[in-house]
């Protein structure tokens, strides 16, 4: 009986460096891909693709966008054994380590590490990348720790920690040889006279949004430009920055919980900085900030489906939920629901005008045009070649750009190469030499990240016509949805459907532009309250017609 023939090798090549490990270490891409390259023809392995991340950490698989790239190739059969030099090449945290090899066994596709040999398909080789895994994040934990002990350090000695906020700026200090070692903070005089007015209005009474207003009014800004908020205000107002201490280690955990990680007890001491504010005055506005940190919440009545989904058709910004109280002739009182631009609520009227649209008639009018559309077969068509028209032409600049990335990569690439000779035959001096391969080699990772994002996003925009009948199956169980749900389903619904809801100065409803993608089709069965069993029959036909695509439309 003949052995049935082995199944060929067609191997996706993975890597990726981090600038401070290239720095630190000497890691290097091209390194890498020459040892996965040699391994590979040893082994009479075929090589469907290499992907390269270029420049980014592996804590998360955040902006890795060629590490996306291979996961959704792998899903479609592409390859069926992906390669690494080393297990932490792929991820630095065993949560994401674990979950990327279940996804790629899942999809019979193999998971080789060049430094690290041993057969995941088996219970050993299983626990034995865990350990791995474990271990490679014990290491970025340990040097996260020591960056933290670093800069605690440098905290505890009055020294500051990253950027310095408005009224201040630092300046480098030179050291040995002329290198920059370190740096001072020095007063911005300019920014000064507005930090000192946000201090002196809040103790003379004046709130966060009448000092935000009052400030954009007079045609200030905060140090990247932008007009004042009521958080911006507040921020100023608790940095004790201000009155010359330095804090750090005000959040813990921020990549994960972000400002829910507060830390209760932060590091504060006297800093080497000059103060703005005087003691005196800093412990007015604190003792002024604990008076007024209890407010009393608003209470809405009716609920509110549309809020940051309708936007402002003056300035484009998201509208939330207003209430509006006036008195009858008969003494009585009436209150009326709008929805409001939020940047007039935060910033006040030198940014922009309240602009409300009525909260009954925006929600009843989203609904009356999805009935609409699906009544009227006409519309629906012309909708899904507008559809079809916009990805056709969204696809050629996207593409021309990244002709134009991949033409400066071969030219630095070229140029690096002439570099090189130059050296060998001591016609450039070291010190030179290393700066300008630095210079090419920081904008060679930029142009290599930004051409994975371009690849990413090409490949996501999927340039096969969408057809009449996905988009109508897709509107009509919206519609079915939005007649049978509770609020917080609908509302979920809708925020997950409508990317925005643009109104007209006429202050009535000009378009809704919906978004649709496997996700929301998976959403849709979850809602659905009339499938028998965890899928329906809706999954087995819109799986298909969606594989791979995104659809987006104006109605």
């Amino acid at each position: 009986m003949l052995e049935p023939l082995e199944k060929p090798s067609i191997v996706a090549i993975y890597v990726r460096v981090s600038t401070e490990e290239q720095a630190l270490h000497g890691y290097s891409i091209d390194a890498q891909l020459d040892t996965l390259r040699e391994y590979c023809k040893l082994y009479n392995k075929e090589i469907y693709d290499e992907y390269v991340d270029r420049g980014i950490s592996g804590k998360s698989t955040e902006k890795r966008y060629e590490l996306q790239r291979m996961l959704k190739d792998a899903q479609m059969g592409l390859f069926n054994e992906v390669l690494v030099w080393k297990i932490n090449r792929l991820a630095r945290n065993t949560y994401d380590l674990l979950g990327i090899t279940q996804m790629l066994s899942k999809h019979s596709v193999a998971f080789t590490s060049f430094s690290e040999r041993f057969d995941t398909g088996s219970a050993m080789g299983k626990f034995a990348l865990q350990m791995m895994g474990a271990v490679g994040e014990l290491e970025r934990n340990t040097i996260v720790d020591n960056v933290k002990m670093g800069l605690s350090k440098r905290a505890k000695t009055g020294k500051h920690n990253g950027k310095v906020p408005l009224g201040y700026k630092t300046v480098e200090v030179p050291g040995e040889r002329g290198r920059n070692r370190d740096s001072r903070v020095e007063i911005v005089p300019e920014e000064v006279v507005i930090v000192t007015k946000i201090f002196e209005r809040f103790a003379a009474g004046q709130g966060f949004k009448s000092i935000a207003n009052q400030l954009n009014h007079e045609g200030y800004g905060t140090k990247s430009g932008n007009a004042f908020s009521i958080c911006g205000v507040k921020e100023i107002l608790d940095n004790p920055f201000y009155v010359g201490k330095i804090r750090y280690n005000r959040f813990e955990q921020w990549s994960e919980k972000r400002r829910k990680g507060r830390n209760p007890k932060p590091i504060i001491e006297n800093g080497l900085h000059p103060p703005i504010i005087s003691e005196e005055l800093w412990n007015k506005v604190q003792y002024l900030r604990q008076k007024k940190a209890v407010v009393s919440l608003k209470r809405f009545d009716g609920e509110f489906l549309l809020t940051w989904l309708i936007r402002c058709p003056k300035c484009g910004g998201p509208m939330v939920a207003n209430r509006i109280q006036n008195r009858q002739k008969d003494g009585s009182k009436i209150t009326r629901l709008y929805y409001s631009c939020s940047n007039f609520r935060n910033k006040g009227s030198k940014v922009c005008s309240a602009n409300s649209i009525r909260k009954q008639e925006a929600e009843q009018y989203v609904v009356k045009r999805v009935k609409e559309v699906l009544a009227q077969p006409q519309i629906l068509k012309a909708v899904v070649s507008n559809i079809n028209e916009r990805k056709a032409k969204r696809t050629k600049p996207l593409q021309q750009e990244l002709d134009s990335i991949t033409a400066r990569i071969a030219q630095l690439e070229e140029k690096r190469q002439r570099y090189f000779e130059l050296y060998e035959i001591d016609q450039l001096d070291r010190e030179l030499f290393s700066k300008r391969l630095d210079d090419i080699n920081a904008e060679l990772d930029r142009l290599h990240a930004k051409k994975s994002e371009l690849t990413f996003e090409l490949q996501d925009d999927n340039p096969e016509p969408v057809s009449y009948e996905v988009v109508r199956t897709l509107l009509k169980k919206f519609d079915e949805l939005l007649d049978s749900s509770p609020f917080e389903q609908r509302k979920t619904l809708m925020h997950l459907v409508i990317k925005k809801i643009t109104i007209k100065d006429t202050r009535t409803v000009d378009k809704i532009e919906m978004n649709f993608d496997e996700n929301t089709v998976q959403h849709f069965l979850a809602a659905d309250p009339s499938a028998t069993h965890a899928e329906g029959s809706f999954a087995l036909r819109m799986r298909r017609a969606l594989a791979g695509q995104k659809i987006w439309f104006a109605i």
